[in-house]
């Protein structure tokens, strides 16, 4: 540091305001501190600086399946977040939801001096046995607490509602439910939404088939579903199996919407351009990201005022794949 505040020409304080982001420093000087600090090629001290700060400045994320559109997306948002809070994102991806692999995941983002952790859709919370670090703030984002640690996720009981009601006021019978895999938090409170919203307006409940996020399940139960002539409303937990849905049913000779509505779940980017343009719920990620961080850094900062748990509504979008039922199914 005394190197990098001779070069600059400037004091060992100067360079420690830089080096912890201080807005207290002019720009032509910081600039200078920067330059100098690249040639000499200094680094700050993380530990010494928490010593200072009472920060490391880095932010850890666990996650099970970030290959799944909405983990994803939750992901880059909380990266987004963090950023703008000055903080950098250390990530865990974990196969296999077992307690010792989620023990070994903290363990290990601990080692890398994250000052929180952020755990994304968890099914192991469930387990009562499981005990995180009791000094570690953490959030969870898309999974059940049962109260234990602060959470924020979408509204998923209200998206499957809406999407439910939606088809049922367009004159449908009832709704077929293509779910998401029987492990996923958000897939199991979207197909329980499906049938009370069903049982609540008194219409039939059919069987629920179980798909894994991907087109290719979607497109497999759709096949079984074209088969079915009664089927003229499919509620699919999200876009992909949607997708895989309608082409079943285009291969079939069954339209959509004119035979068949389709709603999906999350509204990718290419949910407009589908043929037809998908009806589907739209979930802000963004807003999710920017809850998990502010949640995580009241901790950090000895902040426990205020909820600790926080529910994003999701919202219906209307598009061109629902209609009013065939003429004589109703």
């Amino acid at each position: 540091m005394a190197d990098v505040a001779a070069m600059a020409g400037v004091s060992s304080q100067t360079v420690s305001r830089v080096a912890n982001n201080r807005d207290n420093v002019d720009e032509a000087t910081r600039e200078k501190v920067l330059a100098a600090m690249q040639v000499l090629g200094y680094r700050p001290n993380t530990a010494a600086r928490a010593l200072v700060t009472g920060r490391f400045g880095a932010l850890g994320v666990v996650s099970f399946d970030v290959g799944a559109h909405g983990n994803a997306r939750t992901l880059a948002a909380i990266a987004d977040a963090a950023r703008e809070a000055d903080f950098s994102i250390n990530f865990m991806g974990v196969r296999a939801q077992t307690e010792a692999a989620v023990r070994k995941a903290f363990r290990h983002l601990m080692l890398q001096s994250v000052d929180g952790i952020v755990l994304v859709e968890s099914q192991i919370l469930d387990t009562p046995s499981l005990h995180l670090p009791p000094t570690m703030p953490i959030v969870v984002a898309d999974g059940e607490t049962g109260h234990r640690y602060p959470n924020v996720d979408f509204d998923q009981a209200h998206g499957a509602r809406s999407a439910v009601t939606h088809l049922l006021e367009l004159g449908h019978r009832t709704v077929w439910h293509v779910a998401g895999p029987h492990d996923s938090f958000a897939a199991r409170r979207r197909a329980e939404s499906w049938h009370r919203t069903l049982t609540a307006a008194r219409a039939p409940v059919p069987p629920v088939s179980y798909g894994d996020w991907t087109a290719a399940s979607g497109y497999r139960i759709g096949q079984q579903l074209a088969g079915r002539p009664e089927v003229t409303a499919v509620f699919a937990a999200n876009d992909q199996m949607a997708l895989g849905v309608m082409l079943a049913l285009h291969q079939a000779g069954r339209r959509v919407p004119a035979d068949v509505s389709v709603v999906g779940f999350d509204d990718v980017a290419e949910a407009a351009y589908f043929v037809p343009p998908l009806t589907t719920i739209q979930q802000d990620f963004e807003v999710v990201g920017r809850h998990c961080v502010t949640l995580l850094l009241d901790q950090i900062d000895g902040r426990t005022a205020g909820p600790r748990s926080l529910a994003v509504e999701p919202v219906l979008i209307v598009r061109e794949s629902t209609a009013p039922p065939p003429p004589g199914t109703a």
